[in-house]
């Protein structure tokens, strides 16, 4: 075969690889534009529940938004991580009537980022010294329309009798959560912070019948967001595809923490809180965290 003939065969299928690419870029193109298109738009907040909010970075990403500060030096540094439980702002607490619905969000982020941090640091106890102590506050929540979520269960589960998959949820009256966290040091200094709001969108986010169902949603969200920015130091990408760890698939079952102190705020529903979720069922039917304590304190 003369070189001639091998550039006409080999143009073709340079050819189809590149009109290739072009569709998969349009496709990943148009899945993010309805992504975002059935998605609820939550406001970043202005970082004002932080023991301080000047060395935060420039707002930045797309399906969520974020903004930063690290001290890289500290953080890589630190060992040991004490968990301060998570309060609510005096405006996500007005939005959320039900005691007892407070208590699941806060919990439900409680747990999620002791569970993302064991993977880089060792949890203590809430009142042992840590080399970091990490906080969250609720800035804002917004709730979860009940009646349209359950018309979306009903409208998934109908269709999965007949096609291969469930219909995506009704864009409608979708919940959604923005968070304040930080980490201080021994002394009391600020290593790092984030500021993040994300909505609950109509492709990924599972209706639960629960005026907090998609601020529960999203608390593991957040805790992978502020994990992330403890564990390397820099800001969170806009979408975190990771395989999880071996401690964080056995949390998600139910099992048995990486550390003991996550036990304060609870096991996770495991399978059962799985199932529940795919039939919209409310959080709390399965959360052993909706048995338990006072809400969490407001600022």
């Amino acid at each position: 075969m003369t070189f001639s003939s091998f550039e006409q065969t080999a143009s073709p299928a340079r050819g189809s690889r590149a009109r290739g690419r072009r569709l998969q870029g349009a496709a990943l193109a148009a899945a993010a534009m309805a992504l975002l298109a059935g998605c609820a738009n939550v406001p970043l907040s202005s970082g004002s529940g932080l023991s301080s909010n000047a060395k935060l970075g420039q707002e930045s990403g797309g399906l969520g938004k974020t903004r930063s500060f690290a001290d890289k030096q500290a953080l890589a540094a630190a060992r040991t991580v004490r968990i301060v439980p998570t309060t609510l702002s005096a405006q996500a607490a007005g939005r959320v009537p039900k005691a007892a619905d407070r208590v699941l969000v806060s919990n439900a982020i409680d747990r999620a980022t002791c569970i993302a941090l064991s993977d880089r640091f060792e949890i203590v106890a809430g009142n042992q010294p840590a080399d970091l102590a990490v906080h969250s506050i609720v800035a804002d929540i917004v709730p979860t329309d009940k009646v349209l979520a359950g018309a979306s269960v009903a409208v998934s589960l109908g269709s999965s009798l007949v096609l291969p998959v469930g219909a995506p949820r009704l864009p409608l009256g979708l919940g959604g959560l923005s968070m304040e966290g930080e980490a201080l040091g021994r002394s009391g200094e600020q290593v790092a912070a984030l500021v993040w709001a994300k909505g609950a969108n109509s492709i990924t986010t599972k209706p639960r019948v629960s005026d907090v169902g998609d601020a529960y949603a999203l608390a593991s969200s957040y805790a992978g967001a502020l994990a992330n920015l403890l564990a390397k130091g820099t800001p969170p990408p806009d979408v975190n595809i990771a395989i999880p760890s071996g401690q964080k698939v056995q949390s998600f079952l139910g099992g048995k923490p990486k550390y003991a102190a996550c036990d304060a705020f609870g096991r996770q529903a495991g399978i059962p809180g799985l199932v529940s979720g795919m039939v919209g069922a409310p959080p709390e039917w399965t959360d052993p965290s909706s048995r338990t304590a006072a809400p969490a304190a407001t600022r």
